[in-house]
């Protein structure tokens, strides 16, 4: 299984960029969907997560309001449409899927994301 992650790059405080992720392989049941990141110095954190029918979504607190989260399931692919962005949101962002039968957990090989003031 191979989690191919997309869209990071550098925009100034404010703009708007959009992150997509693209699972391949052998996939069966996948669970929740999300986005992590990690700053430098930092613990990896959890952005936003989306629930397997998507009718679920959980962001962290720093970004409601400003990111969303949304998946298609028939694709296998998850993205984070990110505006407002803040210098803050500067970090290197992966997805992650989970599943069952049996369990699993996959992380993407991650995508820079700078904001710049």
């Amino acid at each position: 299984v191979q989690l191919q992650a997309s869209g990071g790059g550098l925009v100034q405080a404010g703009g708007f960029l959009r992150l997509s992720c693209a699972a391949s392989g052998r996939i069966f049941s996948i669970n929740d969907m999300g986005w992590y990141r990690q700053a430098p110095g930092k613990q990896r954190e959890l952005v936003a997560a989306i629930t397997s029918g998507g009718g679920s979504t959980n962001y962290a607190d720093s970004v409601k309001g400003r990111f969303t989260v949304s998946r298609d399931n028939a694709k296998n692919t998850v993205a984070l449409q990110m505006n407002s962005l803040k210098p803050e949101d500067t970090a290197v962002y992966y997805c992650n899927i989970v599943g069952g039968g049996p369990p699993y957990d996959y992380w993407g090989q991650g995508t820079q994301v700078t904001v710049s003031s």
